[in-house]
């Protein structure tokens, strides 16, 4: 099963977040240390709420970067026209991600990223689109793809210590648009009238461990301890049209940051 983790809304939207794109120019924001600002967008440590300098911020898709101040504020001076990503990176922190839209962007954001602990895996930082590079205008957030497709599916080695007996091991995903599943679907995530896909599909070292259904932010996929070895492997296999026969349509979707965490296996199970 899928689960989303800490993820707080609230007046000044407080989230944690990842990565930037090698598909689009880079379109640099200025920051404006003016009073206004300061009262907007920011991000801070999340566990001391300090102010976090020179942290990249970016939208991959819209090829959009920016860097937080010396207060930790930055600006988002970009068009957005549907759901989008947001990526936070600073050295030291956890990246994360965040999907947004032009309503979210229009508020205060009061970004919280987390310090990296022992154990964390970045698997893939950059934006990944998956799929064959045709869809439709109502398929889900498609008005915001721009990378080419890498093909139907993701995979990436990657090395991991060894779990003690009270850890539990994870697979993040950090953000997903794109996904034209039957839940999507009657989420009201589309609006693609009458077909849906299969949802995407997520191995660990060749073993089925979840699938991706709904779009949104820090998906967890808990991962078998059984399945976890020195070195490992990670694929993540888009879903398939599930109304066309005479050939394979696959689902396009965009996927970012993706990451293995080791976890308390206790502050797991009450978080």
């Amino acid at each position: 099963m899928l689960r989303v983790t800490r993820i707080l809304l609230i007046p000044y939207i407080f989230f944690a977040l990842t990565a930037h794109n090698a598909f689009c120019e880079v379109i640099s924001g200025q920051v404006n240390e003016n009073a206004t600002l300061k009262r907007k967008n920011k991000v801070v440590d999340s566990y001391t709420q300090k102010p976090v300098t020179g942290a990249a911020v970016s939208i991959p898709s819209l090829g959009y970067r920016t860097t937080s101040a010396s207060d930790g504020t930055f600006e988002l001076n970009t068009q957005i026209n549907d759901k989008a990503i947001l990526s936070v990176q600073k050295d030291g922190y956890r990246p994360f991600s965040l999907t947004i839209d032009d309503n979210i962007a229009s508020k205060p954001l009061k970004l919280g990223i987390e310090k990296s602990k022992a154990g964390d895996v970045t698997i893939e930082s950059e934006l990944c689109h998956l799929g064959d590079d045709v869809y439709s205008e109502t398929s889900a957030n498609s008005a915001e793809f721009k990378g080419k497709s890498t093909g139907a599916f993701f995979s990436k080695k990657f090395s991991t210590k060894p779990l003690r007996p009270n850890e539990e091991a994870v697979v993040i995903i950090g953000s997903v648009i794109g996904l034209d599943t039957k839940m999507a679907k009657e989420l009201g995530q589309n609006q693609i009238a009458y077909v849906y896909s299969s949802p995407a599909e997520i191995f660990f070292n060749g073993e089925k461990v979840g699938e991706l259904n709904i779009n949104g932010d820090n998906q967890e996929v808990v991962i078998p301890r059984q399945l976890i070895r020195d070195n490992n492997e990670l694929t993540i296999k888009t879903g398939r049209n599930l109304f066309q026969h005479a050939y394979i349509d696959y689902d396009d979707i965009e996927i970012a940051n993706i990451r293995f965490e080791i976890k308390d296996k206790h502050a797991f199970a009450i978080r």
